[in-house]
């Protein structure tokens, strides 16, 4: 069984799970009613660490810088929520001891209570000079702060999705093109022509056909692959404030000396 001494100083260390995955912090630590060995932690998790769980002390040990415990992180996770207050009922620690699969036992102890609790006098005797702030504390006082404890998480803010569709536009584009056209040639009648000229009937009906060419333009359509297109994400940081109230105490001196 851990020493009480020894489990004192667990305050503010990390616990971890049997399998060395990290449950949280912890906060406080509770012992017996007798005030004996230490049965529970209570541990900061959660995203954030606000939720406050009940793990179990028994088969703890420091692990390095860490503490280790025998229970499993999603045990821990699935705990039943008890307020955290200064004492556990029986009947709160019975149902923790079940969930966790702990013998209980009523023998010497029935209720579990914080370290900070027993230390502020609540009932006992010999607590001068443990508690933080008080008339049985000693002649100094702690002050205290609250801090944020600020981080992140990941949320779907939409989806993006390719999607290929065809449209239809009009291309003009100008072309050359030839034909041919009839015309008429006229000479004189010369010395070098005057065979040709004279060489049929002296008056007659003649008919000659020239064929006639034009060109047209001609289309043709083809596929041709232009690019690549594929979706990729780039993260950009930000930076965001983040307000929040925060309590500090404060400690002033009243000097009633006349």
């Amino acid at each position: 069984m851990t020493a009480f001494t020894e489990a004192y100083d667990y305050r503010g260390r990390t616990l971890v799970d049997r399998d060395g995955d990290k449950i949280g912090t912890v906060d406080e630590i509770y012992t017996d009613s007798d005030g004996g060995q230490p049965e529970w932690a209570l541990v900061h998790t959660g995203l954030f660490g606000t939720k406050k769980s009940f793990v179990p002390l028994r088969g703890a040990s420091p692990t390095g810088e860490d503490i280790g415990v025998a229970v499993t992180k999603q045990a821990v996770k699935d705990a039943p929520s008890i307020d955290a207050s200064q004492q556990l009922s029986e009947e709160e620690e019975r149902h923790l001891f079940e969930h966790y699969g702990v013998p209980y036992t009523s023998e010497g102890s029935t209720t579990a209570r914080g370290v900070a609790g027993e230390a502020a006098g609540d009932g006992g005797d010999d607590t001068d000079g443990r508690d933080v702030s008080g008339p049985t504390t000693d002649e100094a006082m702690t002050r205290s702060e609250e801090e944020l404890r600020v981080g992140t998480r990941e949320r779907e803010t939409g989806r993006a999705r390719l999607r290929k569709y065809v449209v239809t536009e009009n291309v003009t584009q100008t072309v050359p093109v030839r034909r041919e056209e009839v015309r008429a040639e006229r000479e004189p009648i010369t010395e070098g022509n005057i065979d040709d000229a004279t060489s049929g009937p002296d008056i007659s009906e003649e008919e000659h056909e020239v064929v006639l060419h034009t060109e047209e333009p001609v289309v043709e359509k083809r596929t041709v692959p232009k690019e690549r297109v594929r979706m990729d994400t780039e993260t950009t940081t930000e930076e965001r404030q983040v307000s929040e109230d925060v309590r500090k105490e404060r400690i002033d001196v009243d000097d009633d000396q006349s």
